[in-house]
This record gives structure tokens, C-alpha cells and sequence, in this order.
């Protein structure tokens, strides 16, 4: 829901209609957001809602020539094909796209508070989240300290139904993306998870796997779901070496109490969202966006509905 919003808001803000299409699987947010368009005041037809299958009804986005702008939140493989469709009809597109983000945590850091926050980093939303922490680099001479930190942190983890307010975290949205996840975990060194339920729902519990080689799938793909791969590093080049080895570039995180430090590498990484010393990506009234195969423009901030205007120069001789 927030993330459509980002999307249509400062779009109907700019003066234009809009055609809003949810992923297939969680239409009845958009739908519920366009009977309230309605109630609010909202003209008819300036904000349509139309569920149904991305090859069908995205497809028709790109191809149908009213369609002056296209934004699209999902998988950088769908995003490269929606923006070679826009392409045909020089067409402009925002894309946000996947991401393999780094949390780096610095042996100068406040270790415990580190571990306590990196759960959350990677494992909201049972790890369906493009800016999800997935990939935790941890300088070599705290790596051993950091792990024993952060498996409590991991294993006291509340996953219980979303219905129950104690819970942490939930189950997958299918059971396609559990066995896409499970698939990674079968060729992973898992070092510890935490529990989930049986029964009924597509869950699988929060893992953490240790990498010892960057080239290996799991440090490289996104395998959006709660899983997170470590690896430690030597000093603050490697860690930015590592975290630039990958064709995504969305979110990060750099925990250290040097400050100068902390800055430095954040200019290093290539990415369009990083916190020092927390764990955010998102503030509706700052710029949002990836670099590299993370996506193509930025969203959110207060130059937002300037994204969904087109400049006319216009000479009058009097």
C-alpha cells in the first residue's frame, strides 16, 4: 500500500490521471485505496484500480501510446522488459527494482547494538523487501563476538501468525517464493536459524548461512525471503569492495563509532539509500532510488510530482 502511494500521490498531485495495477497476489489494498479515492472526493476515473496478470494488464501499460509514463516496483527481469517496451514509444520510466543490499558492521562498533538491529534489517516482512540487509560483512577481528550476538538475536525471533500482535515476523506470500527460498538454503552453510510454525502457511524460519566465497549464488542473487549470508572482512577498502561486487545497488547500512569513517564509506558504496549506524531506506520526504540494476530514477521527496511533469518553453512576440 505505502509503496503504491509513493507511486499514484505525487502523480495526481502533478495534475494527471492515473492507472494503478497491484502485484497479482495483494490486489485488495489498491482496490480498498480506490473506493476511498471515491469517498474522498476523488473525480471518477482520475485514480482506476485494475488488478490482473502483469503480462496482461502491465504489458498493455507499455504498449498503450496514452500511457505517457510508466512506474513499476518489482524484479529487476521484469523491470529490463518494461523498459525496453517503453523504449518503442520513447516513453519515460521509473523502475525500483531488487536489491542485494550490505549492512556493514565495523569492529568499532557498538556490537550489541548492531546484532539487535540486523534481524530486523533483513527478516521485516519475512525478508520480502527490496532493501532488505541480505549480505552482513563483518570486520574480521569482531566476526567471532558479532555471531555469538547475533544468534540470540535470531533464534529469540517471535514468527507467529501477523494476526497475533507479538509476532516478528510472518510467512511468505506463496508457496512458490517458499520453495524459491528453500532452494537457495539447500546449497548454503547455515551457522544457525530461528523457529517457525507447522501448519498451515508458507513459512520459513530466519537463517543465517556463512559465505566464504562472493561468487557463490546466494551472496550474489536476491533471494528475498528471511535469509541473510555473512562474510567478514579485512579493513574498510575490502568492505567496500565487497559490497560493490554485486550488479544491485539499492540500500545499506555501516555501523561504527567513527563518524569520519562512517562517511567515507558511505560515499564508497554504491547505493542510493545508506544509514549509519540504523538500519533506515525510506523517509517519504527524502529521495528514494537505486543505483546500478536497483533501478532507473528516484521517488519520494519534495521534487516527487516534478517527476510527472514535462517542461514547455513558450516564446510570445508582442
Amino acid at each position: 500500500m505505502p509503496i503504491a502511494g509513493w507511486g499514484f500521490a505525487p502523480a495526481l498531485a502533478a495534475g494527471n490521471t492515473v492507472v494503478l495495477k497491484p502485484a497479482e497476489l495483494t490486489p485488495l489494498t489498491a482496490v480498498r485505496i480506490g473506493e476511498l479515492a471515491l469517498e474522498a472526493g476523488l473525480p471518477e476515473d482520475v485514480l482506476t484500480v485494475v488488478p490482473g496478470k502483469g503480462s496482461v494488464v502491465g504489458e498493455r501499460f507499455v504498449t498503450h501510446p496514452l500511457v505517457r509514463k510508466v512506474c513499476f516496483t518489482g524484479s529487476t527481469e521484469v523491470g529490463k522488459r518494461i523498459m525496453a517496451g517503453c523504449a518503442e514509444q520513447v516513453k519515460r520510466v521509473t523502475l525500483e527494482l531488487g536489491g542485494k543490499s550490505s549492512n556493514i558492521v565495523f569492529a568499532d562498533a557498538d556490537l550489541e547494538a548492531a546484532a539487535a538491529a540486523a534481524p530486523y534489517a533483513v527478516f521485516d516482512n519475512a525478508g520480502q523487501d527490496c532493501c532488505a540487509r541480505s549480505r552482513l560483512l563483518v570486520e574480521r577481528s569482531a566476526y567471532d563476538r558479532f555471531l555469538s550476538l547475533l544468534e540470540p538475536a535470531v533464534t529469540s525471533m517471535r514468527v507467529l501468525d501477523p494476526a497475533d500482535e507479538a509476532s516478528e515476523m510472518g510467512p511468505l506470500i506463496s508457496s512458490g517464493q517458499r520453495d524459491h527460498v528453500t532452494g537457495f538454503l539447500g546449497e548454503a552453510q547455515t551457522l544457525f536459524a530461528g523457529s517457525a510454525p507447522g501448519g498451515a502457511g508458507y513459512w520459513v524460519p530466519p537463517t543465517v548461512v556463512s559465505v566464504a566465497d562472493p561468487g557463490e549464488r546466494i551472496w550474489r542473487e536476491e533471494v528475498f525471503g528471511p535469509v541473510v549470508a555473512v562474510m567478514p572482512f579485512d579493513d574498510e577498502a575490502h568492505a567496500v569492495e565487497l559490497a560493490n561486487d554485486s550488479e544491485y545497488g539499492l540500500s545499506g547500512s555501516i555501523f561504527t563509532n567513527d563518524l569520519g569513517k562512517g562517511l567515507r564509506v558511505a560515499r564508497g558504496v554504491e547505493a542510493g539509500n545508506l544509514s549509519v549506524n540504523s538500519n533506515s531506506s525510506v523517509r517519504y520526504w527524502t529521495p528514494f532510488g537505486g543505483y546500478k540494476q536497483s533501478g532507473l530514477g528516484r521517488e519520494l521527496g519534495p521534487d516527487a510530482p516534478y517527476a510527472f511533469t514535462e517542461e514547455k518553453n513558450v516564446f510570445i512576440a508582442h
